[in-house]
């Protein structure tokens, strides 16, 4: 009998050999384990490739926005913006009309048909020395510096691609130079389009926008 066998049992309840019981862990507990860490990991996979399908597909706004957020946007305003707003009618301009080209009756061509579209024309010339045969291009504006802001792109609706310029004068009269590639004013039509163009500008933008 085994020293295992309690006193006064045998049969089928008699413990036999040398070797104890042993509780064995479940194997599949490591598995598990093992299975669970890899499911977490392919989630995280998951919702990361997800995010970037969106960032790509919504072209990065919310990026923009946030970085947007990061900066304080104020609108500049500067003279020309605050000029181009109310700009002067063509009865408030007194222009000068030189003819800076070999052809001759241009400059009094030009100053008629200025005053019937209600500039004041103070007069009509050759152009001075410094820019007789000179202009290449339809036409040179001069003027006073803050005319460049104001009187300026008024007249500059009456021919465009005119080139505009400032020089050292006080006054506020302006002079139209016609140059060599001068052909004819613009359409009465297309110069009272782009004054009244000219007359409502597109609004500077606010700082919610930027």
């Amino acid at each position: 009998m085994s020293m295992l066998t309690p006193p006064g049992m045998g049969g089928k309840y008699r413990v036999t050999g040398n070797t104890y019981p042993r509780m064995r862990r479940p194997r599949n507990r490591r598995r598990i384990v093992l299975l669970a860490v890899a499911a977490v990991a392919a989630l995280g996979l998951v919702g990361w490739g997800t995010l970037q399908l969106i960032d790509v597909f919504t072209g990065g706004e919310k990026t923009a926005v946030a970085r947007g957020k990061q900066h304080d946007c104020k609108p500049a305003t500067t003279a020309r913006a605050v000029t181009a707003a109310k700009p002067p009618k063509p009865s408030d301009i007194k222009v000068n009309v030189y003819n800076a080209t070999a052809r001759s009756g241009l400059a009094k061509q030009v100053g008629e048909e200025l005053k019937k579209r209600g500039f004041q024309v103070v007069k009509f010339a050759n152009a001075p020395k410094e820019y007789d045969k000179k202009v290449k291009g339809a036409a040179l504006l001069i003027g006073a510096p803050k005319s460049l802001d104001v009187q300026l792109p008024v007249l500059a609706t009456q021919l465009k691609g005119a080139e505009k310029k400032a020089d050292a004068r006080a006054g506020q009269e302006v002079d139209l130079v016609i140059g060599d590639k001068f052909k004819s004013l613009d359409a009465k039509k297309d110069a009272d389009t782009a004054l009244a163009a000219l007359a409502k500008p597109a609004p500077a933008p606010s700082g919610d926008n930027c």
